[in-house]
């Protein structure tokens, strides 16, 4: 991510060489997954940028006044200076003022944008700022960065994985839980769904979650979700919960392969929570420890890799005939089947690659994870059997 993060600024290019920076950066994601350490990471690796860091974070009450003040600092102090605003979703009509301050004088500053509320931010990004800024989204850790920063086996992170600032917890499960609850889940809910997502049942909302979690890389349909639920409601009260889960990272639903799309839309999704660490949370330390739910979660993580890199992941199913994953590269169909210790036949595969036969077949275990996990669509494409 730092690396992603140099090369999109031109920080390996001198800013006299550089005619303007078209475009702010935003560094979008879930919280505590380490957004601000990046950027504090970027600033060490180049100590010689000249740069100002400011978060609305450290005053009581930041308002259009405190923008105006940083932006004029950062411009005193050259062209292509690199300004960094922390927590920028905190100050009242943020995307308006930046707006007004990027459009004055365009490109005459490196500037990047983050914050915790993934939702605050997206809602100011596509009201005010369309086509001023370029996307980084930072999800939470997949299992390569979990291994290379902890040296954690697979089977560790399938039970916490996800959130780096726990990890030091895991020896005392109650604490762990706590963090992940009070310090994760909570904020997000409380403090951005609630207050900006004009939620009219709050105690049914968080209720959902729950339900949704005790779901991973599994298909289940809105009336079973709603039929849940301790309060009425239909399933357009469902679709709106997960849409807004979704935006704050914490849930991502996928939906059924189709070769026509506006059936996409109706078709029961496939749950997939953010990340291994919500699942046990929600649902306990010995949730995952018979081998149906072992195997949801290693499905789970494996669907999870293929979000962070690749735009275009489905499921499938027929009947009593299902497909994992059905992956769309750049034109290329894949069909995956994940080989999770669960009983399973290849009935589904088989009968996926009859109705579309160009598509290529994919089986991934426990023992070529790491390996898919380091760059899945490589993978996918090194070992995919013919079509």
């Amino acid at each position: 991510m730092v690396r992603t993060l140099e090369r999109r600024l031109h920080l390996d290019v001198p800013a006299a060489d550089v005619q303007d920076w078209p475009r702010m950066q935003v560094l979008l994601g879930p919280r505590q997954v380490g957004k601000t350490t990046v950027v504090r990471q970027l600033l060490e690796r180049h100590r010689n940028l000249v740069s100002h860091y400011a978060s609305a974070d450290d005053l009581i009450s930041a308002g259009r006044s405190w923008l105006l003040e940083q932006w004029q600092v950062a411009l005193a102090k050259g062209r292509g200076a690199l300004l960094i605003l922390d927590e920028v979703q905190k100050v009242p009509n943020w995307p308006e003022m930046v707006k007004a301050l990027w459009d004055a004088r365009p490109g005459a500053l490196r500037v990047v944008l983050l914050g915790s509320s993934a939702l605050g931010l997206q809602r100011g990004l596509t009201e005010s700022l369309a086509g001023r800024y370029e996307l980084l989204r930072m999800l939470q850790w997949t299992y390569t960065e979990w291994s290379e920063a902890f040296g954690d086996s697979l089977e560790h992170y399938l039970v916490c994985g996800g959130y780096p600032g726990a990890h030091s917890y895991q020896g005392d499960w109650p604490r762990w839980q706590g963090y992940i609850r009070d310090s994760i889940i909570e904020p997000v809910i409380g403090q951005d769904l609630l207050t900006l997502g004009r939620v009219r049942k709050p105690a049914l909302f968080r209720q959902s979650f729950e339900i949704l979690s005790a779901y991973p890389a599994q298909e289940i349909s809105y009336t079973k979700l709603l039929g849940q639920m301790q309060e009425s409601g239909n399933v357009e009260l469902v679709k709106n919960y997960m849409d807004l889960y979704s935006a704050a990272f914490l849930l991502h639903a996928l939906p059924k392969y189709s070769s026509k799309p506006w059936q996409l839309r109706s078709s029961s999704p496939k749950l997939l929570p953010g990340c291994p660490a919500l699942v046990a949370a929600v649902m306990g330390e010995r949730s995952v420890e018979n081998d149906d739910m072992r195997g949801r979660m290693f499905e789970l993580a494996v669907g999870l890799e293929m979000i962070q890199r690749i735009d275009r992941i489905s499921y499938w199913r027929e009947g009593n005939h299902e497909v994992d994953y059905v992956v769309d590269l750049h034109g290329d169909l894949y069909a995956v089947e994940v080989k999770s210790g669960r009983r399973r036949t290849s009935k589904g595969l088989d009968a996926f690659l009859r109705a579309h036969p160009t598509a290529r077949p994919v089986i991934i275990g426990p023992e070529g994870f790491a390996t898919f996990a380091a760059n899945p669509e490589a993978f996918l494409r090194a070992v995919a059997g013919p079509a």
